[in-house]
């Protein structure tokens, strides 16, 4: 079989589509990955073959920040926020350009959250399976908003269906009308659900209780695999494993792609509240510039980790909320902190609200004694038994990418049969 991967965004967005496609490569298929170009290196170190897609992240990265920090100062100048999400006509063909080469002769083209409205036209044009994978429940549903009633939770989202339609309308329908496709009627979502494609959920369906119910209809075109990660090793995971078994389980910190004003004054913070707390702090650097970083006995900054290494002795984890970095916490059994600043990371802060295994907060808005306050709130012992016990209903990451491996494989075959 042959299988074209398409998945654009930082590597929190290309890792579960890197452990897709090793696993599929395993199994002996053809693999052709397309992501972000400053991934790419990163993708063929994995062991897959890539080509470039879309701007470099660091520029989608800055304009989604900039989108959450003037949202509340422009909520009555909605152009303006128009303009910082509309990708340019010229990204949206550029990135068209490469999806139909790289769809063009493969049995199934998969894509990730980011840019499925075209990827959705080239499987369209070539008659070939789509498959797309959630991060999060992106489908209407009355679960994701918890403080929504669920009929108006759903409506909410058919509107954001719609809003992002028409943001990018004039963009698809130049695609379309270049590919001989009819004009699209609708948003993308309504018509890749109506199309019969595959939605895996790349997440564990009890982090949105009452979500396999309601969506029991898709007559499991939505089905629920847990978090794809590939648990990378590092250089330095030794030197962690012995420093955390020198003393008390210590608190872990670790930021994604999200850049500090500072750095050194990140991990001061982090100290001063450690110390207050009488804990110890693991701190993950994330290539972060460590000039002035300042030196404390119970806090140890690191470039990278492994999470399933770390993880599971610590006390708690505080992070941006990335969907692959909470499963991570949520599967090590430990409570969870998160500091979101943009995009999905409010979304897993409110759930992990909601199953009461941890508390969240905007980045911005953390200071030493918020840190301390929720550090205390979530190393209290009922968060330490719930999250041990939501760590029991976790999928394990090696069944998570088997049974994606498996249902893409089935859809492909399920065409052959038709």
């Amino acid at each position: 079989m042959k299988f074209a991967l398409a998945s654009y965004g930082t590597r929190g967005d290309i890792e579960p589509s890197i452990a897709i496609g090793r696993e599929l490569l395993r199994r002996g298929h053809e693999v052709r990955m397309a992501v972000s170009p400053d991934l790419v290196d990163f993708v063929e170190s994995a062991g897959l073959a890539a080509v470039a897609y879309g701007p470099d992240t660091r520029e989608w990265v800055d304009r989604y920040r900039d989108f959450f920090k003037s949202i509340l100062r422009n909520i009555w100048r909605p152009h303006a926020l128009i303009e910082l999400l509309a990708p340019t006509a010229e990204t949206w063909v550029g990135m068209s350009t490469v999806l139909m080469s790289l769809a063009d002769g493969a049995d199934l083209l998969y894509t990730g959250l980011n840019f499925e409205q075209p990827a959705a036209n080239a499987a369209e044009y070539y008659g070939i399976p789509l498959a797309t994978l959630h991060y999060y429940p992106m489908r209407p549903n009355g679960q994701m908003v918890p403080v929504l009633p669920p009929a108006l939770g759903r409506s909410a989202m058919r509107v954001f269906d719609w809003l992002f339609w028409r943001l990018h309308k004039k963009l698809d329908d130049a695609q379309r009308r270049e590919l001989g496709l009819p004009k699209a009627t609708g948003p993308s979502p309504q018509r890749i659900t109506e199309r019969g494609s595959l939605e895996i959920q790349a997440y564990d369906e009890a982090c949105f209780p009452g979500l396999s119910a309601e969506w029991a209809k898709s007559n499991g075109r939505r089905p629920f695999v847990g978090t794809l990660t590939i648990e990378f090793t590092t250089d330095g995971d030794d030197e962690v494993a012995s420093w955390i078994a020198a003393g008390k389980p210590p608190i872990y910190f670790g930021f994604g792609s999200v850049p500090f004003e500072s750095f050194a004054e990140m991990v001061e913070m982090i100290g001063a509240a450690c110390a207050e707390l009488g804990e110890r702090a693991l701190v993950r650097a994330g290539g972060s510039d460590l000039r002035d970083v300042p030196n404390f006995d119970h806090v140890k900054v690191v470039d990278a980790v492994s999470y399933a290494a770390a993880f599971p002795a610590c006390r708690a984890v505080v992070h941006h909320g990335g969907s692959g970095t909470t499963a991570a916490g949520l599967r090590a059994g430990i409570p969870t902190l998160i500091l979101w600043t943009m995009g999905d990371q409010p979304i897993w802060g409110a759930q992990i609200k909601r199953l009461k295994v941890g508390t969240a907060r905007r980045f911005s808005a953390a200071t030493r004694e918020t840190l301390v306050s929720d550090l205390r709130e979530i190393l209290a012992p009922d968060y330490v038994a719930r999250a041990r016990e939501i760590s029991l209903r976790m999928t394990e990451p090696a069944v998570s990418v088997t049974a994606a491996a498996d249902l893409l494989e089935d859809t492909v075959r399920r065409k052959a049969s038709c």
